[in-house]
């Protein structure tokens, strides 16, 4: 990847029932003149492909923000349940590295750093300090822990072992209306390998594979937006089914490149569906 791709790629992402974003970032300092012309190139690429999004419903949720929410469809109403994200950045590539869809990329390896792409915390949030792991790395263990069953516990560390699980970068929070939000990012070695785990273990239609705790029944979510499409993430969200337990859960296994994501949201009475789905695409447009 070239110069123009280790630029940060600065973007205001926030959404709607649909949305998605990339950590923040400070700002590279100002490039030298030549330079200029392939930030500004790059730029306009990006915001080229925004545009088709804006247009075409596809692609990345850009400035959801600056719209009134009547211009967005499904969110008539001024009370739509959106969370407000800190504006959000890629990380930078490291010097010379291609981005996970480039085409010399053949491993679909994510070479920013992993802690960086997860989602930050939308404003007014308190974090989850469980999940700061160590040196921003959390333990296997630890991510094992959000299973239901021990059995299943086991059955997922195996796999996760036998297919080389490389990191887990996570964070988690909870919003002032008790919304505990938790997203966890597993790194492999190539996305043959995701794309192996995804294809035998993650990718059920139905019901997600394995029960999360506090919510040993759930199904595909039939109501989860289909018509905003992040590229090169594949997703399969799923909610609770009635009645609740302690709390109503929602979740989404995203797939993109070398990265297997967990995003879990849970709140007593009930999960909103809004911020559930603002979440899982802001993720994805981080990851892809």
């Amino acid at each position: 990847m070239t110069e123009q791709t280790e630029t940060t790629e600065q973007q205001d992402l926030v959404v709607p029932p649909m949305p998605e974003a990339s950590p923040q970032s400070v700002a590279p300092p100002a490039p030298s003149a030549p330079k200029d012309r392939r930030v500004l190139r790059a730029v306009l690429r990006w915001t080229a492909a925004v545009v088709v999004f804006a247009v075409a419903g596809t692609g990345t949720a850009y400035g959801i923000t600056r719209m009134e929410r009547t211009d967005v469809p499904g969110l008539a109403t001024e009370s739509d349940g959106r969370w407000e994200y800190p504006d959000i950045v890629k990380p930078p590539l490291p010097s010379g590295s291609p981005g996970p869809f480039a085409e010399e990329n053949t491993a679909g390896s994510h070479h920013a750093d992993l802690r960086e792409l997860v989602l930050p915390a939308p404003e007014g949030a308190k974090a989850d300090k469980a999940l700061d792991g160590k040196d921003g790395w959390l333990a296997t263990k630890d991510f094992l822990a959000a299973y239901e069953s021990k059995d299943e516990r086991e059955t997922i560390g195996t796999l996760l072992t036998d297919h080389g699980l490389r990191h887990v970068a996570a964070r988690g929070w909870t919003t002032t209306d008790g919304t505990r939000t938790r997203i966890y990012l597993l790194q492999f070695d190539t996305a043959a390998v995701t794309e192996s785990l995804e294809q035998n273990y993650f990718s059920s239609v139905m019901a997600p594979p394995y029960a999360l705790k506090g919510a040993t029944q759930s199904l595909m979510d039939e109501d989860f937006p289909t018509k905003v499409v992040v590229e090169d993430v594949r997703r399969y969200p799923y909610t609770e089914t009635k009645p609740y337990g302690a709390e109503h859960l929602r979740q989404a296994y995203l797939v993109s490149g070398d990265v297997l994501a967990l995003v879990v949201q849970s709140r007593k009475g009930g999960a909103a569906a809004v911020p559930f789905q603002q979440t899982v695409v802001l993720q994805s447009q981080l990851l892809g």
